[in-house]
C-alpha cells in the first residue's frame, strides 16, 4: 500500500518523552523513521499565544515541505484572539486552529470561544479541539449547526469509550464533524469503530507527537480491519483534502 500519510495532531515545545527536546530535525528523523510525510504542528504549552505560534513557525520555515503549522489562541486572554488568527493565517500561513479547552476550565461551547468561531465561521476554518477532561463531543453537535462552516475535527476520536461513542454519534448528526485518531485510551477496535461510525472521509490520522509514538499510532491505521481505500483516506487523503494541502512534497 503506497499512499500519501499525514499526521493531523503534533505538538511544537520541549517534551522530555522521546527526546524530542523542541528539535525540528530530530523530528523529521521520527517521521522518516515512521512513514510520515506531512506533520500539523502547534504550540499549545504557552499562556502567551502568540510565542507558542512564532515556536510553531519556525518550525515550519526549518522543512516547510514537511511541517504544516496551526493556529493556537488562549481565550483567557480574549482581546488577543483575532488580531493572532490574523497574524497566524496571514504573517505565519498557518492551516487550521487548535483548541485546548481543558486549559480554560470550560467546555468547548463555553461562550469564550464564540469570538474565534463568529471569526472562523465565514473563512469556512477548520478547527481542531482537545478532548480529555470532558469527554463530550456531543457539544459539537449544536455548534456544528450553528457555525456550518466551520469544519470540527474531534481530537482524540473523543477519547475512551464514552468519548467515543459521542464523538460517533456528533459525526453522524453533522457532515462537518471530522474525528482524528490519536489516543492512549483505544482498543483493538478504535479505528473500524470511528470509520465504520463517522464514514471512512470523515477520520484523520494523528499521533500526538511527541507525547505518544507516531510508530504505535500509525500501526494501529496500518493494521485496522478497513479496506485500503479506507486506510488511504484516513493516513492521509483526507488531511490533504480538508487542508488544501497539495500533492508535491508527498
Amino acid at each position: 500500500m503506497r499512499t500519501p500519510v499525514v499526521d493531523f495532531h503534533n505538538h511544537v515545545g520541549r517534551y522530555g518523552r522521546l527526546y524530542m527536546d523542541d528539535d525540528p530535525d530530530r523530528f523529521v528523523g521520527f517521521m522518516d523513521q515512521a512513514g510520515v510525510d506531512r506533520a500539523c504542528m502547534f504550540n499549545v504549552w504557552y499562556g502567551d499565544a502568540s510565542y507558542g505560534n512564532d515556536m510553531t513557525a519556525k518550525f515550519v520555515a526549518t522543512y516547510p515541505e514537511r511541517f504544516v503549522g496551526a493556529c493556537f489562541v488562549n481565550p483567557h486572554y480574549p482581546e488577543e484572539i483575532v488580531p493572532e488568527l490574523e497574524r497566524g493565517f496571514g504573517e505565519l500561513g498557518m492551516r487550521y486552529i487548535k483548541l485546548y479547552p481543558a486549559y480554560l476550565g470550560r467546555p468547548v461551547d463555553d461562550p469564550l470561544y464564540e469570538v474565534v468561531f463568529e471569526w472562523a465561521e465565514p473563512r469556512g476554518a477548520v478547527i481542531l479541539s482537545h478532548h480529555d477532561r470532558w469527554p463530550e463531543p456531543r457539544r459539537y453537535i449544536g455548534l456544528a449547526h450553528r457555525f456550518p462552516n466551520i469544519r470540527w475535527v474531534i481530537a482524540h476520536g473523543g477519547n475512551g469509550p464514552l468519548g467515543q461513542e459521542e464523538a460517533v454519534v456528533a459525526a453522524q448528526a453533522a457532515p462537518n464533524i471530522y474525528l482524528e485518531t490519536s489516543t492512549s485510551f483505544g482498543d483493538g477496535r478504535t479505528i473500524e469503530y470511528l470509520v465504520e461510525g463517522a464514514g471512512e472521509d470523515r477520520v484523520l490520522f494523528g499521533s500526538d507527537m511527541p507525547e505518544q509514538d507516531v510508530r504505535y499510532q500509525l500501526g494501529r491505521v496500518i493494521t485496522a480491519d478497513i479496506s485500503t481505500q479506507a486506510k488511504c483516506k484516513v493516513l492521509g487523503l483526507n488531511a490533504m483534502k480538508l487542508l488544501e494541502l497539495d500533492t508535491d512534497h508527498v
